[in-house]
């Protein structure tokens, strides 16, 4: 019973094809496309606000170098969110639970905001590693471990993603259980478990959306530090 509870996590294949590329590329045919209209249905209109308010947000504490990343960080927020949500749906799979895609992600661009660091303004990239005021001795020690920092920022942001999302799932299928194995033996008890299942569904749509913005965010985080 204890294995089963991990199996949701599990790669989906078939016929030893896995399916994960199905379920990362099914969001972008879900999403509404602009028609050449003047005027843009509801559905549309609300996407785009959205997107506007959300970029404005994001892109406020940036100069005009980091505009360029706007299309970028916008689409991973929406591509993000959606996988979350679609996750919470019964029989689906959520690849936002594996941490190799969430690395495969935070990886590449953690590392692009490092090199345009050292490329536009080497001296301030480097300036991080050590705080002004720091007294002689202490010098090799902080280096070290504002380093060690550093390198682990891509690994905070695909872990913290992954457990949350990984947590949320696990608890949502354990009280799902207990529903289910209560109803027959004490129906009271179980409706109020179920009470709380629903309280719970609830929470996890909130978190799937805020480790969306949280990633993006932190990513928008590191960009300031080097533009």
């Amino acid at each position: 019973m204890a294995m089963s509870f991990f199996d949701q996590f599990a790669s989906p294949s078939y016929l030893g094809i896995p399916l994960i590329a199905i379920a990362i590329a099914l969001p972008w045919v879900l999403y509404p496309t602009s028609t050449s209209r003047w005027m843009n249905n509801r559905l549309i209109t609300i996407q785009g606000w959205f997107l506007n308010q959300f970029t404005s947000q994001l892109m406020l504490p940036l100069n005009l170098g980091g505009h360029k990343w706007a299309l970028l960080m916008a689409s991973l927020m929406v591509f993000l969110i959606t996988i979350n949500m679609l996750g919470l749906l019964p029989y689906t799979f959520t690849p936002t639970t594996q941490l190799s895609l969430n690395m495969g992600l935070a990886v590449p661009l953690w590392l692009a905001t490092v090199i345009i660091g050292m490329r536009n303004q080497p001296t301030v990239a480097l300036g991080h590693l050590l705080p002004e005021g720091t007294p002689i001795p202490l010098i090799p020690v902080l280096i070290i471990i504002e380093t060690i920092s550093l390198f682990i920022r891509p690994l905070a942001l695909g872990v913290r993603l992954t457990a949350n999302l990984t947590a949320g799932h696990l608890l949502i299928q354990l009280i799902a259980t207990a529903v289910f194995v209560l109803l027959p033996i004490m129906p009271t008890v179980a409706i109020l478990t179920a009470a709380v299942l629903f309280l719970l569904t609830l929470l996890e749509v909130a978190v799937a959306m805020i480790q969306a913005y949280v990633f993006v965010l932190l990513l928008s985080l590191y960009l300031q530090e080097n533009v």
